[in-house]
């Protein structure tokens, strides 16, 4: 996928906390979504005036609401209980007779109506009021303004729809139909947006500074960005997530740990292996007793494990090749190439500040190499 950048563009970018532009932030939360970007479209101005990620985050959500207005919100058949005039549905006659609702012309009923007031609906309802409340929307009070009036006047559009107690677990059981394709998205931002405040900086007994919580999240979506990105593009390779690999120790013993690699990739034509961890950290090597600067040894020795206790399952195992994955910026680039046996591991980094077409070319690079002009891989 090609992007063109003009200077003056590039010069009004906004930063994460972490140096990644917003813009290649939305891409990398799309793919963590499973919604490969196939372009910007008309919320490339929302996402490019974005001073914060609770900006981009309510821009996007706003611009979707609002584009899903134009054709109706999503309803469904939900139960209703009530007291009316006539007769509708199911007569309950027993509380209908203890309320002589019958000599007053009316019943209690139970019955099915189409409604907008639906879970999906009512989540991100709620979701605009808690960031009218509690959303950081950057230092610029005009654009802060301009982004919690925008959210108000859409909540006030969508009066009739309750209120709920928002929850994860809430979000993804929400059963969603062939044509909710856009409510994936804005319930997806809709659940960053509820973890953004979880734990609670001023509540509870173990309190978590917002850089922390943002690391943890900014983890997660590395890590899912990377696979999905991944099993989009590698068309000749099977790409698994978070498969576990066993140890094969005599006899079993259930107290060994859990393997699993965030990827594992194998090559559909050639059987080539390689096992991929992603490591949401700037900084590849550490130092440690005489100040001496090495790679992380949790993060090494790790990778070495996975590699040596599936060498006995066939020979393609005994020469899989191993990759730790960190993000990089600019100057903190680093990478390495360890021989060990057989075995081939890689300490790369994949620099999230350049620009979308480059990342995208890095990443392929990473596990095709040389092999990348013959192979075909399905493009944006």
């Amino acid at each position: 996928m090609e992007i063109a950048y003009s200077e003056s563009e590039e010069k009004t970018f906004h930063y994460s906390k972490f140096g990644i532009p917003y813009q290649n932030l939305w891409y990398m939360l799309l793919y963590a979504w499973n919604e490969p970007p196939k372009f910007l479209g008309d919320i490339r101005e929302e996402i490019e005036k974005a001073p914060s990620l609770d900006a981009l985050l309510c821009l996007v959500l706003i611009k979707l609401v609002q584009q899903r207005f134009r054709i109706g919100l999503g309803r469904n058949y939900i139960d209703q209980r009530n007291v009316i005039s006539g007769i509708r549905g199911k007569i309950n006659f027993g509380e209908s007779l203890k309320r002589n609702l019958f000599n007053q012309g009316r019943a209690l009923c139970e019955y099915q109506q189409f409604s907008m007031n639906v879970p999906k609906n009512q989540i991100i309802r709620t979701t605009i009021m808690r960031m009218i409340r509690l959303g950081q929307f950057g230092p610029d009070l005009s654009i802060e303004r301009e982004i919690r009036q925008k959210l108000r006047m859409l909540s006030r559009s969508m009066d009739g729809i309750d209120f709920v107690e928002l929850s994860p677990d809430l979000i993804h059981r929400l059963p969603l139909g062939r044509n909710d394709r856009d409510y994936l998205i804005m319930l997806a931002i809709c659940e960053l947006l509820l973890m953004r405040y979880m734990p609670s900086d001023t509540a509870g007994e173990m309190n978590l500074l917002e850089i922390e919580r943002e690391k943890l999240r900014m983890f997660n979506v590395f890590e899912r960005f990377v696979a999905n990105f991944y099993k989009y593009h590698l068309k000749d390779w099977e790409v698994t997530s978070k498969k576990v690999l066993t140890w094969h120790e005599m006899p079993k013993n259930n107290y060994m740990p859990n393997m699993q690699p965030d990827l594992f990739l194998k090559n559909k034509v050639n059987n080539r292996i390689i096992i991929l961890d992603t490591k949401f950290t700037p900084h590849q090597t550490s130092k440690g007793q005489w100040n001496k600067e090495s790679f992380r040894s949790g993060h090494f020795y790790q990778i070495y494990a996975y590699l040596k206790t599936q060498e006995h399952i066939s020979d393609h195992y005994q020469k899989a090749e191993g990759i730790l994955l960190y993000p990089a910026s600019g100057s903190s680039k680093h990478s390495e190439r360890i021989k060990l046996q057989n075995h081939t591991i890689r300490v790369e980094n994949v620099d999230l500040t350049m620009k979308w077409e480059e990342i995208e070319n890095n990443l392929l690079d990473l596990i095709l190499g040389s092999e990348r002009e013959s192979l075909f891989f399905r493009g944006i």
